[in-house]
């Protein structure tokens, strides 16, 4: 077949005229989003169900208690349940002037989720890449997050699209802080993240160990349920920082189930401090 035949083929098969030449990449990356925002905290796990998103909950209300002004950007666009962590699934972003306010937890706390957009919390979000990248766009650079401290964001599992982006779109970002759980498996994973982290040539701020050990709701004690001690060599393996371990708490389950943050009902408990000293731990790190 010719050129000329080939043009014609797929002229009446798709509508299109083919080229002799493949049409050149776009070069070059999108401009970073223009937010007020001293630092951008990313929170990742290599794998899921190792408490990623409990974990981001907790910290951007403990710097909220400490006086920062926060914001947490939920992007797992396949998953998002910060919303019902916080008991605000219920909630709507208001639209003003072509601005989105986002949802305000606290006087200090905004919250942006696609499970806001959602017509139910059944509705599964089906979208390639580029859906996901314009998205981003929209809630880092048409959401009025105002002045902030820190914006924590939660991304879903793995090393896909979202943190890609996000690291391109996001001004200021200080670093990735790494969730895992002691077992091997997550450990594994979670280096995983880190390397990707590297290669994105930003800096590992450090690594939580969550579900550090089981505190008994009967005797106060701890039950290594899922072993402990492989978020710290693994942070001690790659050369970064160990922000701290948390216990898996009974507490802090039922506190997501009823969409009220743990930290704000258990001062002084083990595990408030358990939180509070990786808190400080992170604080410590970014603002070195």
């Amino acid at each position: 077949m010719t050129p000329e035949q080939k043009d014609q083929a797929c002229t009446e098969n798709c509508g299109t005229r083919a080229s002799a030449q493949p049409h050149s990449a776009p070069t070059g990356l999108p401009p970073k989003a223009k937010i007020d925002v001293k630092h951008v905290i990313l929170v990742l796990s290599g794998k899921g169900g190792v408490g990623k998103s409990t974990v981001s909950v907790n910290l951007a209300y403990a710097l909220a208690n400490h006086g920062k002004k926060v914001g947490l950007l939920d992007l797992d666009f396949h998953g998002p349940n910060i919303p019902k962590m916080l008991g605000i699934e219920d909630r709507r972003p208001t639209v003003l002037a072509n601005t989105i306010e986002p949802v305000h937890v606290t006087g200090n706390l905004a919250v942006m989720s696609m499970a806001f957009l959602l017509p139910d919390t059944s509705t599964p979000v089906v979208w390639r890449g580029p859906m996901k990248m314009g998205a981003i766009q929209q809630f880092l650079a048409e959401v009025n997050w105002g002045a902030l401290d820190y914006l924590v964001v939660d991304l879903p599992p793995g090393t896909g699209d979202e943190a890609l982006t996000i690291v391109q779109l996001a001004p200021n970002v200080r670093g990735a802080v790494i969730v895992t759980t002691p077992q091997d498996v997550a450990v594994m994973d979670a280096v995983k993240a880190a390397k990707f982290v590297e290669k994105l040539e930003l800096p590992v701020l450090g690594v939580i160990e969550n579900m550090s050990g089981m505190a008994c709701p009967y005797c106060g004690g701890t039950i290594d349920l899922f072993g402990t001690g492989g978020g710290k060599k693994a942070a001690g393996d790659l050369g970064v920082p160990f922000l701290g371990a948390i216990p898996l708490d009974p507490a802090m389950v039922k506190a997501s189930d009823e969409g009220r943050p743990y930290i704000l009902r258990h001062a002084d408990s083990p595990t408030w401090r358990a939180v509070n000293a990786v808190m400080e731990n992170l604080i410590s790190e970014v603002e070195k």
